[in-house]
């Protein structure tokens, strides 16, 4: 009865009610967004074949920096700043204008960087296309403003858009993806789902929340952009342990490997997925509210639900990775069973960060975290490149090592600045 009338009391609250509408509409996205492409990647990896599918994924990978050149942070800085001025219609299309000609600028030089570096070296011009392709998702995801969605807390209108553009993908897989040669179909189809989103995205932002396109002033845009830096350096730091791992494996070892490493890692992000409503949808919360003995009930029931998940997919890797992909790829079960102990270490480190640091007004911790973090593991690579010693399974184990450190420093900002007590 205790926890009944408890639930009661806080669903009396508007902020709360706004809270848990947030985080269902953020899980539907996330269950659309990995589940749908889980049950297109058992087809891929058939029907393209290791080689093949891990040739779509280091394209991904390599695209993957330029998603995160183009975010620049904003889906944190521009988010916080959406969500103070939300009831000010004149501030908030200054602060979308401003964002989205600093996100369209930042595309032409991501443009300019792939177009060199396909024509410069041979690792990527043999296979030129596919890059060009893949680089349509950064299309797609400039002209996609979640951070705006995210800041007014409607997140309902970003997680239908979403659904629309991974229907369209999973339904065009299995319709144009018949066999090897049809590989350069995935990254097409992928960038026509995000474009297709994106364009709707802003119909809607212009239509639903009277939303003007300005000029602002060139102070303005240096400020926009200075202000979102810090969050950028973060985020792409992130990406050195994410999409890095992936990169350096195509570039030093071969598309068969990467191709058993990314089956595994896919599941893994997907397991990674299912506490990214609850940190998107905590972070603008806890900056209004700062609402301590709230979030740590959430953490505790987080964390303890997430123990009990990652024994279960450690014990069950093998089953998993034979029922999805096949009795050839137990490379990728072992690199699962890795990844599960990862998982461990990940959750509580992401639910310390920007959904409590950050909003509790200490984002330094969040911060320097990934950033140390990530020179960490690029120094670790470099290493294992050059003692022979990088494998699927090193890479991984990596992983597990850099998340730690990630845990170990956000730990000491909330032991320092008292933020649990």
């Amino acid at each position: 009865m205790e926890i009944i009338n408890y639930l009661k009391h806080i669903l009396q609250s508007k902020e709360i009610r706004v809270l848990i509408e947030n985080f269902f509409s953020l899980s539907a996205l996330q269950v659309v967004g990995y589940v749908l492409p889980l049950i297109t990647l058992p087809y891929l990896v058939r029907v393209l074949g290791v080689e093949k599918y891990g040739l779509v994924a280091f394209a991904t990978s390599f695209a993957a920096y330029f998603l995160i050149l183009t975010d620049y942070g904003f889906n944190l800085s521009a988010n916080r700043e959406i969500s103070i001025n939300r009831n000010d219609k004149q501030q908030v299309s200054q602060i979308f204008s401003a964002v989205m000609i600093i996100k369209a600028l930042l595309l032409l030089v991501s443009f300019t960087l792939l177009i060199t570096i396909v024509l410069s070296f041979d690792k990527f011009t043999s296979n030129w296309q596919v890059y060009i392709f893949a680089f349509g998702m950064v299309v797609g995801n400039v002209l996609f403003p979640v951070w705006f969605f995210q800041g007014m807390e409607k997140m309902k209108y970003s997680t239908s858009l979403n659904i629309i553009a991974q229907v369209i993908f999973t339904i065009a897989i299995f319709i144009f993806i018949r066999g090897e040669v049809d590989f350069l179909y995935v990254p097409i189809i992928n960038s026509f789902g995000f474009i297709v989103a994106g364009i709707l995205s802003l119909l809607l932002i212009f239509r639903n929340f009277e939303v003007k396109f300005v000029i602002p002033e060139s102070d303005y845009l240096w400020e926009t952009f200075k202000d979102s830096t810090q969050f950028f350096l973060s985020r792409a730091s992130v990406s050195i342990f994410t999409s890095s791992n992936i990169f350096f494996l195509g570039l030093f070892t071969n598309n068969i490997f990467v191709g058993y490493y990314s089956a595994a890692e896919k599941l893994f992000g997907a397991a990674q997925g299912i506490y990214t409503p609850l940190t998107q949808t905590l972070y603008p919360f806890m900056s209004h509210k700062k609402n301590k003995a709230f979030f740590k009930k959430i953490f505790k029931l987080s964390v303890s639900i997430n123990v009990i998940f990652c024994i279960v997919l450690f014990v069950m890797s093998g089953f998993i990775i034979n029922l999805l992909f096949g009795s050839n790829f137990q490379e990728s079960a072992n690199v699962l069973k890795i990844f599960s102990i990862a998982l461990l270490i990940v959750t509580p480190a992401q639910l310390l960060g920007y959904p409590y640091l950050a909003a509790l007004g200490y984002p330094k911790y969040a911060n320097v975290s990934v950033v140390l973090g990530s020179v960490f593991h690029l120094i670790m690579l470099l290493i294992l490149v050059m003692t022979l010693d990088l494998n699927i399974y090193s890479v991984a184990s990596l992983v597990c090592i850099t998340n730690f450190i990630v845990l170990l420093i956000r730990l000491y900002g909330v032991n320092k600045h008292k933020l649990w007590w």
